[in-house]
């Protein structure tokens, strides 16, 4: 085999590997908000699950994609743990297809319809809506797809491996160890797919062993169970950085795999004799019969794949019965943390390119943006709560508290907003960079809303320090400051409810709250005066208490900000 030859041959598979992505991200950015309703919607009982799983990874071509999504909504808590392990018992229903599509392109010149296809994809990609551009790029996709298929076959024929005897030799060799060969098979199947993150690359590879001649069809098997095993690493490692959740439905994709692959190494022969059968080919006869094997190698591109959706559905089948016993498999193996406070920096949801599109990734930001907002309400709790603790110990362990929460709150703003800009940089539609933009000013006024939060708790302890002879807060001070941070706290409250819901009723609260705010404001401003020239309480005091009714007055600004960013997305959207 020359070098050009090998070289056109990993080509090849690279434009498979493009050709899926470009036609994977295409159907997601068509389709993203629409499987995830599928997703989030489908999951009512173990087979709207399994079938919602299956629906999606055939849409979009990837049952990588679908796993990392179950997995980020496992880890936003939109799905149940039990709910995704049987999305992704779906999901390995849903992958066949892409065996099939090809096996269809090993044998027919897919090549003669990508070229026309390329026409209709330059044409849709120019177009002005998105959501053609879209479909543009999902056809280029598939024209990339045919366009590998079409070379890897014509490769097939120019590498003639059938008659290489380097190559048969080494299978002939390893094809005697008997239980090891399939052992040693399985395990380079599944290195293979760790190693290029693509079970379709590697099922292509096997396809031109098999149809070649060169390699017999109990190996070809035993590599597709390895790539079985292999493609759940990426799911795995996409998980590492979420919640134990999230990390127990990584760990059950690969326990399903990995249990299918048991009970089929104890009936292997049978079962591969059984589904070679089906398919029309001899797998006993052409073990012994070369000449056999050789004139019915063609039929191997049809073994593959039907092997591959046995096994699938045979697993399924079996294990979608044990979906509770599985649950528990795994959470014991990952031990689940209790759902305290944590104090410490760490995004929730946000896990660091969890998602595979950019598209999809504004549902892991959402979630990030509304435990945000719940963070910085529970630090203004903090701060009410200051206002009346005396003892000095008390005092001070309260106050680095909220210290604490303000370095989180800014942490917390850098990281999402980085997140949102590294998504911003993806090819997005027109209405996914709204939502970003939006979301960018939502992070920014929160993280204010951190920042009024402090001052309060500044001038309380400038307050604290500082006393003359003692003198605190008068008694309607007191019950002045109390009312306006209510205020502040309803505010808030009705900003969290927008965050979750975006239902105008909410946003309306909030814009009431905020009247009443700054009404009450201009009241206390007028009253401060008459007070200190009225010597009630001193110049100095009323400086303390002014800044808190002031502060709390533009923490509800910072809120309806937050109201608008999002009821203007909304209204862009409609």
């Amino acid at each position: 085999m020359s070098l050009f030859v090998l070289l056109k041959l990993i080509g090849s598979l690279a434009l498979l590997m493009y050709g899926m992505k470009v036609m994977s991200e295409g159907l997601q950015k068509m389709a993203g908000p629409q499987l995830r309703h599928v997703l989030g919607a489908m999951t009512t009982n173990r087979f709207t699950g399994l079938l919602s799983g299956a629906l999606v990874t055939a849409a979009v071509q990837s049952s990588t994609a679908t796993t990392v999504m179950t997995v980020s909504f496992v880890n936003a808590g939109l799905l149940s743990l039990a709910q995704a392990i049987s999305v992704i018992m779906g999901a390995n229903i849903g992958t066949t297809l892409t065996a099939w599509i090809m096996s269809a392109g090993f044998n027919f010149n897919m090549g003669d319809v990508a070229f026309p296809c390329f026409i209709l994809g330059i044409i849709l990609i120019y177009s002005r809506s998105s959501g053609k551009k879209s479909a543009g790029e999902f056809v280029f996709g598939l024209c990339f797809l045919f366009l590998a298929l079409a070379t890897l076959r014509s490769n097939a024929a120019d590498m003639d491996l059938g008659h290489n005897q380097d190559v048969l030799a080494f299978f002939e060799k390893t094809g005697q160890w008997g239980f090891g060969s399939t052992l040693l098979f399985l395990l380079l199947g599944g290195i293979l797919t760790m190693c290029v993150q693509s079970s379709a690359a590697v099922m292509a590879i096997t396809m031109i062993l098999c149809s070649s001649g060169a390699l017999p069809i109990y190996q070809g098997i035993a590599l597709v169970m390895g790539e079985n095993i292999g493609t759940t690493i990426t799911s795995n490692i996409a998980a590492m950085t979420g919640n134990s959740q999230a990390r127990c439905a990584a760990l059950a994709h690969l326990v399903f795999n990995v249990f299918g692959v048991i009970w089929i190494l104890c009936i292997f022969n049978f079962f591969v004799n059984t589904v070679c059968g089906i398919v029309g080919y001899d797998a006993i006869l052409a073990s012994t019969d070369k000449a056999y094997a050789q004139s019915h190698a063609d039929l191997l591109n049809y073994v593959l794949p039907a092997f591959h959706t046995a096994f699938n559905v045979c697993n399924v089948l079996i294990l979608i019965w044990f979906i509770k016993p599985i649950e528990r498999l795994v959470k014991r193996i990952i031990p689940q943390k209790a759902n305290d406070e944590d104090e410490d920096f760490r995004l929730r949801f946000i896990t660091g390119g969890i998602l595979s599109t950019a598209e999809l990734s504004i549902m892991e930001a959402r979630k990030e943006l509304n435990h945000y907002a719940e963070r910085t309400q529970r630090m203004f709790g903090l701060v009410l709560e200051l206002l009346h603790t005396e003892g000095e110990k008390d005092f001070a362990k309260l106050y680095a508290r909220i210290e604490k929460y303000e370095g989180i709150s800014d942490n917390m703003e850098v990281e999402i907003a980085n997140y949102l800009n590294n998504v911003l940089d993806g090819r997005l539609s027109s209405e996914t960079k709204i939502k970003i933009r939006a979301m960018l000013r939502e992070v920014s006024e929160i993280e204010s809303i951190g920042d009024s939060c402090f001052k309060i708790a500044v001038s309380l302890n400038h307050k604290h320090k500082n006393m003359h002879d003692k003198e605190d807060f008068t008694t309607d001070q007191l019950r002045h400051i109390e009312q306006i941070m209510q205020l502040s706290d309803d505010s808030l409250s009705c900003m969290y409810k927008v965050l979750q819901t975006g239902s105008g009723s909410d946003a309306m609260a909030s814009f009431n709250k905020e009247t009443e705010l700054n009404a009450f404001r201009d009241q206390l401003k007028n009253l401060n005066i008459d007070d200190v020239t009225n010597n009630k309480y001193s110049y100095q005091m009323g400086i303390y208490y002014m800044d808190i009714v002031n502060e709390c007055e533009k923490l509800g600004d910072y809120a309806i900000n937050v109201v608008e960013a999002r009821t203007d997305m909304k209204e862009k959207k409609q």
